[in-house]
Protein backbone atom coordinates (compact mmCIF):
# COMPACT_ATOMS: atom_id res chain seq x y z
CA UNK A 1 0.00 0.00 0.00
CA UNK A 2 1.44 3.37 -0.82
CA UNK A 3 0.27 6.90 0.55
CA UNK A 4 0.44 10.08 -1.38
CA UNK A 5 3.96 11.78 -0.48
CA UNK A 6 4.06 15.88 0.11
CA UNK A 7 5.88 16.60 -2.89
CA UNK A 8 7.45 14.02 -5.84
CA UNK A 9 9.93 12.70 -5.60
CA UNK A 10 10.09 11.90 -1.93
CA UNK A 11 11.19 8.05 -1.07
CA UNK A 12 7.80 7.02 0.68
CA UNK A 13 8.83 3.60 2.85
CA UNK A 14 6.42 1.49 5.01
CA UNK A 15 6.85 -1.39 7.26
CA UNK A 16 6.60 -4.86 6.37
CA UNK A 17 4.18 -6.15 7.65
CA UNK A 18 0.10 -5.90 6.44
CA UNK A 19 -2.04 -3.68 8.24
CA UNK A 20 -5.35 -5.06 9.82
CA UNK A 21 -8.31 -3.95 8.39
CA UNK A 22 -9.39 -1.80 11.71
CA UNK A 23 -5.81 -0.56 12.12
CA UNK A 24 -4.63 2.91 13.06
CA UNK A 25 -2.36 3.75 9.76
CA UNK A 26 0.44 6.20 11.80
CA UNK A 27 2.72 8.66 9.55
CA UNK A 28 6.30 9.30 10.61
CA UNK A 29 8.22 11.71 8.61
CA UNK A 30 12.53 10.98 9.55
CA UNK A 31 15.33 13.34 7.86
CA UNK A 32 18.05 11.68 6.01
CA UNK A 33 18.96 7.98 6.94
CA UNK A 34 17.43 7.36 10.21
CA UNK A 35 14.16 6.51 7.82
CA UNK A 36 15.85 3.46 6.71
CA UNK A 37 17.17 2.55 10.19
CA UNK A 38 13.81 2.54 11.95
CA UNK A 39 12.53 0.65 9.11
CA UNK A 40 14.62 -2.33 10.57
CA UNK A 41 13.12 -1.52 14.45
CA UNK A 42 9.48 -1.48 13.22
CA UNK A 43 8.30 -4.79 12.69
CA UNK A 44 9.04 -5.74 16.53
CA UNK A 45 6.74 -2.84 17.06
CA UNK A 46 4.00 -3.72 14.72
CA UNK A 47 3.80 -7.38 16.50
CA UNK A 48 3.31 -5.95 19.67
CA UNK A 49 0.70 -3.61 18.46
CA UNK A 50 -1.27 -4.55 15.79
CA UNK A 51 -3.57 -2.13 15.48
CA UNK A 52 -0.86 0.45 14.42
CA UNK A 53 0.68 0.72 10.92
CA UNK A 54 3.34 2.62 10.76
CA UNK A 55 4.29 4.70 7.17
CA UNK A 56 7.43 6.09 7.15
CA UNK A 57 8.28 9.25 4.60
CA UNK A 58 11.92 9.89 4.54
CA UNK A 59 12.59 13.41 4.01
CA UNK A 60 16.14 14.77 2.27
CA UNK A 61 18.46 16.81 4.50
CA UNK A 62 18.41 19.17 2.05
CA UNK A 63 14.49 19.54 1.86
CA UNK A 64 13.45 18.66 5.19
CA UNK A 65 12.97 21.89 6.66
CA UNK A 66 11.25 23.35 4.02
CA UNK A 67 8.83 20.51 3.45
CA UNK A 68 7.82 20.87 7.22
CA UNK A 69 6.83 24.26 6.77
CA UNK A 70 4.87 23.54 3.99
CA UNK A 71 3.32 20.59 5.55
CA UNK A 72 2.18 22.86 7.84
CA UNK A 73 0.89 25.72 5.86
CA UNK A 74 -0.96 22.97 3.99
CA UNK A 75 -2.26 22.12 6.83
CA UNK A 76 -1.20 18.11 5.95
CA UNK A 77 1.68 17.27 8.88
CA UNK A 78 2.47 13.90 9.69
CA UNK A 79 1.19 12.18 12.60
CA UNK A 80 4.81 12.47 14.13
CA UNK A 81 8.18 13.32 12.74
CA UNK A 82 12.32 13.53 13.79
CA UNK A 83 12.71 16.93 14.50
CA UNK A 84 16.37 18.63 14.71
CA UNK A 85 16.71 20.04 18.49
CA UNK A 86 17.55 24.01 16.06
CA UNK A 87 13.91 23.15 13.98
CA UNK A 88 12.05 22.66 17.12
CA UNK A 89 11.86 26.56 18.84
CA UNK A 90 10.59 27.43 15.53
CA UNK A 91 7.92 24.82 15.46
CA UNK A 92 6.86 26.08 18.65
CA UNK A 93 6.43 29.50 17.45
CA UNK A 94 3.92 28.08 14.70
CA UNK A 95 2.24 26.38 17.78
CA UNK A 96 2.46 23.28 15.23
CA UNK A 97 3.65 21.13 18.44
CA UNK A 98 2.04 18.93 21.02
CA UNK A 99 3.03 19.51 24.50
CA UNK A 100 4.27 16.46 26.21
CA UNK A 101 4.75 16.65 29.69
CA UNK A 102 1.64 14.91 30.98
CA UNK A 103 2.57 11.70 28.61
CA UNK A 104 5.84 11.64 30.16
CA UNK A 105 4.67 12.02 34.00
CA UNK A 106 2.07 8.82 33.28
CA UNK A 107 5.11 7.23 31.20
CA UNK A 108 6.64 3.60 32.57
CA UNK A 109 9.15 4.08 29.66
CA UNK A 110 10.58 7.65 29.30
CA UNK A 111 11.84 8.60 32.58
CA UNK A 112 13.07 12.22 32.81
CA UNK A 113 16.13 11.62 35.74
CA UNK A 114 17.51 8.81 33.08
CA UNK A 115 18.45 11.46 29.98
CA UNK A 116 20.92 13.91 29.55
CA UNK A 117 20.03 17.33 31.46
CA UNK A 118 21.47 19.93 28.44
CA UNK A 119 19.59 17.27 25.86
CA UNK A 120 16.66 17.43 27.57
CA UNK A 121 16.47 21.28 28.01
CA UNK A 122 16.49 21.47 24.59
CA UNK A 123 13.06 20.05 24.09
CA UNK A 124 11.88 22.95 27.20
CA UNK A 125 10.79 26.33 25.28
CA UNK A 126 8.98 28.78 27.53
CA UNK A 127 9.07 25.85 30.32
CA UNK A 128 6.77 23.59 28.29
CA UNK A 129 7.88 20.64 26.49
CA UNK A 130 7.66 19.57 23.12
CA UNK A 131 9.97 16.78 22.40
CA UNK A 132 11.56 13.52 23.71
CA UNK A 133 15.36 13.23 22.26
CA UNK A 134 15.69 10.16 19.94
CA UNK A 135 19.74 10.72 19.44
CA UNK A 136 22.06 13.07 20.83
CA UNK A 137 25.03 15.36 19.04
CA UNK A 138 28.13 16.87 20.43
CA UNK A 139 31.31 17.64 18.68
CA UNK A 140 34.92 17.29 20.37
CA UNK A 141 38.50 16.15 19.66
CA UNK A 142 39.26 13.11 17.17
CA UNK A 143 43.62 13.15 17.69
CA UNK A 144 46.41 11.22 15.87
CA UNK A 145 47.61 10.01 19.81
CA UNK A 146 50.57 8.48 17.58
CA UNK A 147 51.47 11.68 16.37
CA UNK A 148 50.87 13.55 20.38
CA UNK A 149 53.48 10.94 21.34
CA UNK A 150 55.84 11.14 18.51
CA UNK A 151 55.33 15.00 19.41
CA UNK A 152 56.02 14.77 23.52
CA UNK A 153 52.59 14.62 24.59
CA UNK A 154 51.50 11.93 26.65
CA UNK A 155 47.63 12.89 26.76
CA UNK A 156 45.08 14.83 24.83
CA UNK A 157 44.78 18.68 25.85
CA UNK A 158 42.69 19.45 29.23
CA UNK A 159 42.85 23.52 28.39
CA UNK A 160 43.32 25.88 25.49
CA UNK A 161 46.72 26.78 26.59
CA UNK A 162 47.85 22.67 26.40
CA UNK A 163 46.04 22.68 23.17
CA UNK A 164 48.01 25.74 21.65
CA UNK A 165 50.94 24.21 22.11
CA UNK A 166 50.51 20.70 20.81
CA UNK A 167 49.13 22.98 17.69
CA UNK A 168 52.46 24.54 17.56
CA UNK A 169 54.33 21.20 17.95
CA UNK A 170 51.73 19.30 15.19
CA UNK A 171 52.03 22.27 12.18
CA UNK A 172 54.16 22.30 9.86
CA UNK A 173 52.54 23.77 6.50
CA UNK A 174 55.37 23.79 4.48
CA UNK A 175 55.38 20.30 4.81
CA UNK A 176 51.17 19.92 4.53
CA UNK A 177 51.00 19.18 7.35
CA UNK A 178 48.50 20.80 10.15
CA UNK A 179 47.68 20.71 13.84
CA UNK A 180 43.97 20.97 13.10
CA UNK A 181 41.30 20.77 10.04
CA UNK A 182 38.64 23.66 11.01
CA UNK A 183 36.64 24.03 7.30
CA UNK A 184 36.08 27.99 7.39
CA UNK A 185 32.36 27.70 6.14
CA UNK A 186 30.95 25.35 9.16
CA UNK A 187 29.53 27.15 12.27
CA UNK A 188 29.80 24.16 14.90
CA UNK A 189 33.11 24.22 15.45
CA UNK A 190 33.31 28.44 16.43
CA UNK A 191 29.82 27.41 18.27
CA UNK A 192 31.45 24.98 20.29
CA UNK A 193 33.96 27.43 21.24
CA UNK A 194 31.64 29.91 22.46
CA UNK A 195 29.67 27.49 24.21
CA UNK A 196 32.33 27.13 26.30
CA UNK A 197 32.25 30.79 27.71
CA UNK A 198 29.98 32.03 30.85
CA UNK A 199 28.28 35.27 28.69
CA UNK A 200 24.77 33.40 26.55
CA UNK A 201 25.30 34.26 23.24
CA UNK A 202 21.66 36.34 23.37
CA UNK A 203 20.82 38.49 25.86
CA UNK A 204 17.33 40.39 27.17
CA UNK A 205 15.44 36.64 26.74
CA UNK A 206 17.03 36.01 23.16
CA UNK A 207 15.99 39.85 22.24
CA UNK A 208 19.92 41.07 21.21
CA UNK A 209 23.40 39.33 20.13
CA UNK A 210 25.48 39.03 22.84
CA UNK A 211 28.98 38.56 20.75
CA UNK A 212 30.66 41.64 21.62
CA UNK A 213 30.81 39.97 25.04
CA UNK A 214 33.86 39.06 26.80
CA UNK A 215 33.19 35.33 26.38
CA UNK A 216 32.61 35.74 22.84
CA UNK A 217 35.67 37.45 21.87
CA UNK A 218 37.82 35.05 23.93
CA UNK A 219 36.67 32.46 21.51
CA UNK A 220 36.75 34.33 18.18
CA UNK A 221 40.20 35.52 19.46
CA UNK A 222 41.09 31.91 19.74
CA UNK A 223 39.42 30.49 16.71
CA UNK A 224 40.79 33.13 14.38
CA UNK A 225 44.44 32.72 15.88
CA UNK A 226 44.45 28.83 14.70
CA UNK A 227 44.48 30.06 11.27
CA UNK A 228 46.89 33.60 11.81
CA UNK A 229 49.48 31.11 13.16
CA UNK A 230 49.30 28.86 10.26
CA UNK A 231 48.23 25.44 12.55
CA UNK A 232 44.75 25.36 10.34
CA UNK A 233 44.50 25.62 6.75
CA UNK A 234 41.75 28.89 5.54
CA UNK A 235 40.02 26.25 3.48
CA UNK A 236 36.43 24.62 3.21
CA UNK A 237 34.91 21.77 3.57
CA UNK A 238 34.79 21.33 -0.19
CA UNK A 239 38.18 22.52 -0.50
CA UNK A 240 39.73 20.22 2.40
CA UNK A 241 38.80 17.04 -0.05
CA UNK A 242 38.72 13.85 2.36
CA UNK A 243 39.08 14.30 5.72
CA UNK A 244 39.00 10.94 6.89
CA UNK A 245 42.44 9.77 4.62
CA UNK A 246 44.22 13.36 5.55
CA UNK A 247 44.52 12.34 9.25
CA UNK A 248 45.33 8.76 8.35
CA UNK A 249 48.11 10.65 6.47
CA UNK A 250 48.85 12.51 9.36
CA UNK A 251 47.90 15.71 7.02
CA UNK A 252 45.51 16.87 10.28
CA UNK A 253 46.73 16.05 13.82
CA UNK A 254 42.87 16.83 15.15
CA UNK A 255 39.85 16.55 14.06
CA UNK A 256 36.64 18.45 15.73
CA UNK A 257 33.78 16.40 14.44
CA UNK A 258 30.58 14.71 15.91
CA UNK A 259 29.64 10.91 16.67
CA UNK A 260 29.10 9.44 13.49
CA UNK A 261 32.60 9.62 12.22
CA UNK A 262 33.68 6.72 14.78
CA UNK A 263 31.81 4.50 12.57
CA UNK A 264 33.55 6.39 9.54
CA UNK A 265 37.21 6.15 10.83
CA UNK A 266 36.31 2.26 11.75
CA UNK A 267 35.76 1.88 8.01
CA UNK A 268 37.91 4.29 6.58
CA UNK A 269 41.40 3.83 8.14
CA UNK A 270 43.23 0.22 7.70
CA UNK A 271 43.54 -1.93 10.49
CA UNK A 272 46.86 -0.94 11.37
CA UNK A 273 46.09 2.67 11.92
CA UNK A 274 42.91 1.72 14.32
CA UNK A 275 45.06 1.93 17.73
CA UNK A 276 46.62 5.43 16.62
CA UNK A 277 43.53 7.61 16.89
CA UNK A 278 41.27 8.23 19.44
CA UNK A 279 38.81 10.88 21.08
CA UNK A 280 39.03 13.55 23.50
CA UNK A 281 36.63 16.23 25.48
CA UNK A 282 37.18 19.46 23.81
CA UNK A 283 39.26 21.40 25.70
CA UNK A 284 38.02 24.19 27.62
CA UNK A 285 39.72 27.93 28.33
CA UNK A 286 40.72 26.74 31.29
CA UNK A 287 40.88 23.20 33.49
CA UNK A 288 37.54 23.22 34.55
CA UNK A 289 35.61 23.85 31.46
CA UNK A 290 37.02 20.69 29.59
CA UNK A 291 34.27 18.57 28.09
CA UNK A 292 31.76 21.43 27.77
CA UNK A 293 30.80 21.45 24.04
CA UNK A 294 27.45 21.89 22.15
CA UNK A 295 24.05 19.94 22.92
CA UNK A 296 22.70 18.51 19.54
CA UNK A 297 20.92 15.88 17.94
CA UNK A 298 17.08 15.52 17.15
CA UNK A 299 13.69 14.67 19.09
CA UNK A 300 10.79 13.00 17.96
CA UNK A 301 7.35 15.35 18.20
CA UNK A 302 3.90 14.95 17.81
CA UNK A 303 2.12 17.21 15.74
CA UNK A 304 -1.04 19.24 17.45
CA UNK A 305 -3.02 17.92 13.99
CA UNK A 306 -2.45 14.43 14.49
CA UNK A 307 -5.64 12.34 14.93
CA UNK A 308 -3.26 9.44 16.54
CA UNK A 309 -1.73 10.96 19.47
CA UNK A 310 -2.12 8.15 21.24
CA UNK A 311 -0.97 5.94 18.47
CA UNK A 312 2.28 8.40 18.20
CA UNK A 313 3.53 8.50 21.58
CA UNK A 314 2.74 4.49 21.72
CA UNK A 315 6.18 4.56 19.09
CA UNK A 316 8.01 7.28 20.95
CA UNK A 317 7.74 4.87 24.11
CA UNK A 318 9.02 2.53 21.37
CA UNK A 319 11.84 3.80 20.41
CA UNK A 320 12.86 5.32 23.75
CA UNK A 321 13.93 2.11 25.17
CA UNK A 322 17.00 1.20 25.77
CA UNK A 323 17.21 -1.88 24.15
CA UNK A 324 16.20 -0.08 21.51
CA UNK A 325 17.93 2.48 21.41
CA UNK A 326 21.30 0.34 21.53
CA UNK A 327 20.03 -1.84 18.27
CA UNK A 328 18.96 2.09 16.45
CA UNK A 329 23.36 3.14 17.72
CA UNK A 330 24.56 -0.47 15.88
CA UNK A 331 22.51 0.38 12.79
CA UNK A 332 23.47 4.14 12.36
CA UNK A 333 26.10 5.21 15.16
CA UNK A 334 23.23 7.95 16.48
CA UNK A 335 24.41 8.01 20.30
CA UNK A 336 21.56 7.43 22.69
CA UNK A 337 20.13 10.07 25.07
CA UNK A 338 19.06 7.72 27.76
CA UNK A 339 22.35 7.38 30.20
CA UNK A 340 20.90 3.81 30.61
CA UNK A 341 21.34 2.95 26.94
CA UNK A 342 24.85 3.45 27.33
CA UNK A 343 25.33 0.44 30.29
CA UNK A 344 25.30 -2.25 27.69
CA UNK A 345 25.95 -3.51 24.14
CA UNK A 346 28.59 -1.90 21.72
CA UNK A 347 28.66 1.26 23.69
CA UNK A 348 29.41 0.29 26.98
CA UNK A 349 33.73 -1.19 26.42
CA UNK A 350 33.62 0.92 23.58
CA UNK A 351 36.75 3.34 24.33
CA UNK A 352 36.27 5.91 21.31
CA UNK A 353 32.80 6.47 22.35
CA UNK A 354 33.71 7.07 26.14
CA UNK A 355 34.41 10.65 25.45
CA UNK A 356 31.48 11.39 24.37
CA UNK A 357 29.38 10.31 27.26
CA UNK A 358 31.82 12.14 28.99
CA UNK A 359 31.10 15.61 27.36
CA UNK A 360 27.67 14.81 26.88
CA UNK A 361 27.04 15.50 30.72
CA UNK A 362 28.45 18.53 29.94
CA UNK A 363 27.06 19.74 27.09
CA UNK A 364 24.64 23.35 26.62
CA UNK A 365 21.94 23.81 24.54
CA UNK A 366 22.60 26.67 21.70
CA UNK A 367 19.33 29.36 22.27
CA UNK A 368 16.26 28.49 22.22
CA UNK A 369 15.34 30.80 19.38
CA UNK A 370 13.71 30.33 15.55
CA UNK A 371 16.06 32.30 14.11
CA UNK A 372 19.31 30.43 15.71
CA UNK A 373 20.29 28.94 12.75
CA UNK A 374 20.62 32.01 10.64
CA UNK A 375 22.42 33.74 13.50
CA UNK A 376 25.08 30.65 13.59
CA UNK A 377 25.52 30.75 9.67
CA UNK A 378 25.89 35.09 9.94
CA UNK A 379 28.28 34.83 12.88
CA UNK A 380 30.59 32.01 10.40
CA UNK A 381 30.28 34.57 7.65
CA UNK A 382 32.07 37.21 9.49
CA UNK A 383 33.93 35.09 11.29
CA UNK A 384 35.49 33.86 8.02
CA UNK A 385 36.21 37.92 7.35
CA UNK A 386 38.20 37.51 10.62
CA UNK A 387 40.51 34.76 9.31
CA UNK A 388 40.87 36.25 6.01
CA UNK A 389 42.32 39.54 7.92
CA UNK A 390 39.42 42.02 6.68
CA UNK A 391 38.08 42.68 10.37
CA UNK A 392 40.01 42.67 13.86
CA UNK A 393 38.19 40.74 16.34
CA UNK A 394 36.23 43.49 18.37
CA UNK A 395 34.85 44.51 14.72
CA UNK A 396 33.78 41.10 13.79
CA UNK A 397 32.59 40.85 16.76
CA UNK A 398 30.31 44.06 16.17
CA UNK A 399 29.30 43.39 12.94
CA UNK A 400 27.91 39.90 13.90
CA UNK A 401 25.92 42.10 16.84
CA UNK A 402 24.64 43.96 13.98
CA UNK A 403 23.09 41.43 11.92
CA UNK A 404 21.90 39.29 14.79
CA UNK A 405 19.71 42.22 15.91
CA UNK A 406 18.64 42.77 12.44
CA UNK A 407 17.30 39.08 12.16
CA UNK A 408 15.81 39.30 16.06
CA UNK A 409 13.79 42.72 15.04
CA UNK A 410 10.71 40.49 14.24
CA UNK A 411 11.07 38.59 17.53
CA UNK A 412 11.46 41.63 19.46
CA UNK A 413 8.17 43.11 18.26
CA UNK A 414 6.35 39.95 18.62
CA UNK A 415 7.78 39.69 22.47
CA UNK A 416 6.93 42.86 23.23
CA UNK A 417 3.26 42.93 22.02
CA UNK A 418 2.08 39.51 23.47
CA UNK A 419 -1.24 38.18 21.75
CA UNK A 420 -4.16 38.42 24.04
CA UNK A 421 -4.62 35.01 26.34
CA UNK A 422 -8.05 34.31 23.96
CA UNK A 423 -6.04 33.64 21.42
CA UNK A 424 -3.85 31.22 22.18
CA UNK A 425 -6.84 28.74 23.13
CA UNK A 426 -7.56 26.33 20.84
Amino acid sequence: MLMVGLAAGMPLLGSCAKPAIDSKVLTVWTVGREGEAILTLLPDFERAHPDIHVKVQQLPLTAAHQKLLTAFAGGSTPDMTQLGNTWLPEMVALDALEPLQARVDHSTVVRQDDYFASIWSTNMIDGTLYGVPWYVDTRLLFYRRDLLKAAGFDAPPHDWAQWRQMLAALSDPQRHGWGILLPTNEYEQLMSLALQQPDPLLRDGGRYGNFESAGFKRALAFYVDTFRLHQAPGITNVEAGNPWSEFGRGVYAFYLSGPWNIGEFRKRLPAAQQGDWSTAPLPGPDDSRTGIGSAGGSSLVIFRASTHKDAAWTLIEYLSQPTVQRRFYDLLGDMPPRRSSWEGGALRDDPKARAFREQLEKARPTPAVPEWERIATEMQLVAARAIAGELTIDQAAAEIDHRVDRILEKRRWVLDHPRPAAEHAR
